[in-house]
């Protein structure tokens, strides 16, 4: 159901409080101009941790706005509280969202039965299409590949974004479930790769920088073009590496406001990258012909 390259997209901020709604929509429209199949709100690249509820909402609600049914929008609605979940995807699907991207939950860390048991209650309680999301270096439990493997029998669990950075993994998901379960990258240097172990697509960071590249990788892909998908593959590492060189979203926006397509500001606990950081960054995107 969700296939393609989708943007974790950022959440802009401005006056040290609000959410930059212009900047939010100019994203928005800067990636559908350059051939990004889909939106995802309120990640973590989103800073989805910080935004209070009525924050989650305005966010959703721009980006439903904003696309206006050129491409899905599939919104980030997970919590380690199972009610919240439930709340906050319910709110995605009274405005409009295509779909919900939730989390495992997070410090608490449950059991495998645990999770089984907090992904089917929020099922129960949407009509959405759910797409899963494992992240343990963020949130300290993995899912296992027999545990997707129950909830993809759930009619309206329809994918998992995974980002676990294991590929054997990520090859027993795909291979356990039906071919109709989007398995979806989840980590930019590994887009390539789970595309070519069967993978349907990724949500990426990078994205937010170069959506132009990331759509034609992914049509590369899907078409069977593998000298161009490889060849775009190799080209984006230098980049995606950087992404990363301090905790996400940080260097990714930090881009952004070089780029001039939002304001430099973070929410705390997150802050400007180091000077040494940045001047990384900076390098990287000269030799990208980005800033």
């Amino acid at each position: 159901m969700f296939e393609g390259s989708y943007v974790a997209i950022v959440t802009p901020f401005k006056n040290g409080k609000k959410v930059d709604a212009a900047a939010l929509k100019g994203l928005i429209e800067f990636h559908i101009e350059n051939g990004t199949n889909g939106i995802v709100p309120c990640g973590t690249t989103g800073e989805s941790a910080t935004l209070v509820r009525a924050e989650h909402e305005e966010v959703i609600g721009i980006t439903v706005e904003t696309c206006a049914g050129r491409v899905p929008v599939l919104a980030g609605t997970g919590s380690n509280a199972t009610h919240e979940a439930i709340e906050l995807t319910q709110i995605a699907e009274k405005l409009g969202a295509d779909g919900a991207l939730l989390i495992t939950p997070y410090y608490n860390k449950p059991s495998q039965e645990g999770l089984y048991q907090h992904f089917v209650a929020v099922a129960k309680e949407t009509k959405l299409p759910v797409v899963l999301y494992n992240v343990p270096s963020r949130t300290a439990i993995n899912m296992l590949p027999a545990t997707v493997a129950r909830l993809a029998k759930i009619e309206n669990i329809v994918g998992i974004k995974e980002a676990s950075g294991n590929l054997i993994q990520i090859s027993e998901i795909i291979q356990t479930c039906d071919s109709d379960f989007s398995v979806i990258s989840g980590e930019d240097a590994l887009n390539w790769p789970i595309l070519a172990l069967g993978g349907k697509g990724f949500i990426s960071v990078t994205a937010n920088i170069v959506p132009d590249k990331f759509a034609r990788l992914y049509k590369a892909a899907s078409e069977g073009n593998i000298e161009t998908a490889k060849s775009l593959h190799y080209e984006l590492l230098k980049l995606n590496d950087v992404m990363f060189v301090e905790t996400n979203p940080i260097p990714v926006k930090a881009a952004l406001a070089v780029m001039g397509r939002i304001g430099n500001e973070f929410r705390l606990p997150l802050c400007p990258p180091s000077d040494d950081n940045l001047n990384k960054l900076k390098s990287v995107l000269k030799e990208y012909g980005i800033a």
